[in-house]
């Protein structure tokens, strides 16, 4: 069970789209909006581990053009993401974001999250450490996962917030929402290049 949540505890604090959008959204919008969209990213999470507990993500993800439709998606609202993060607040040529995302946004983010699915899969189909019971050692997982999941995001969004308190110039915080939405964007750069 200590491996299982060293796991957890590594595949989640690891940059992915999701923490990085909640430093980024602390950072840009502050606490009240990062605890919304972060909400959403839990309610999202837990759907797709459902998904993968149920089998239906093996079963939709086998269909080749359904992967692809998905990873479309997944590009493309990361980087809508990306770019609400980067010209939130800012005075450049671009409209700046008026609202921050919402609840809605995090559930989508993680339906279409590619790590998401990833790190749900190994958690949940590996590790076993309650041989007499599927459904208890499953249960297990879920406690920990979100045991761990959720101080690791609130933790990103306190990372996000600081930035913003550091009533850093306009211009250094435009650089700092930048920074985070390139970040995302690497993130899903490699995972486009990685081998499939």
């Amino acid at each position: 069970m200590i491996t299982f949540a060293l796991a957890v505890f590594f595949l989640i604090i690891t940059p992915g789209p999701g923490v990085l959008s909640v430093a980024g959204v602390g950072s840009a919008f502050g606490f009240q909006a990062g605890t919304r969209y972060i909400g959403g990213l839990f309610i999202g999470t837990n759907l797709v581990a459902l998904a993968v507990v149920s089998g239906l993500a093996t079963i939709l993800l086998a269909n080749e053009n359904l992967r692809l439709i998905l990873l479309v998606l997944s590009v493309g609202y990361l980087v809508y993401l990306a770019s609400r993060i980067a010209f939130a607040g800012s005075k450049i040529a671009f409209k700046a974001a008026d609202s921050a995302p919402g609840i809605r946004s995090g559930i989508f983010l993680q339906i279409v999250n590619p790590k998401a699915y990833a790190v749900n899969t190994t958690l949940l189909t590996g590790f076993a450490f309650w041989p007499d019971s599927l459904v208890i050692e499953t249960a297990l997982k879920f406690a920990i996962m979100n045991a761990i999941w959720l101080p690791i995001h609130f933790a990103w969004l306190y990372l996000g917030m600081t930035l913003h308190k550091m009533n850093l110039a306009p211009h250094i915080q435009r650089r700092v929402n930048i920074a985070m939405a390139l970040s995302m964007l690497i993130v899903v750069a490699l995972a486009l290049l990685a081998p499939k």
